[in-house]
């Protein structure tokens, strides 16, 4: 294993931060991707066509 020296607690923290940091923003896109996927499919059995269908 790579010796970390004096700061391996502080390091390995900040790794497990940022991962935790990474998945929570991976997790919200994922979440907000569902809800407008969700709430286009409303929208278009409504009636409501997207302005690119025009074209």
């Amino acid at each position: 294993m790579i010796d970390l020296g004096p700061h391996a607690v502080f390091i390995i923290w900040a790794y497990v931060g940022s991962a935790i940091a990474v998945a929570g923003l991976v997790g919200a896109v994922l979440l907000d991707a569902r809800r407008v996927s969700r709430r286009l499919t409303t929208l278009e059995t409504q009636g409501v066509r997207r302005r690119s269908d025009n074209h």
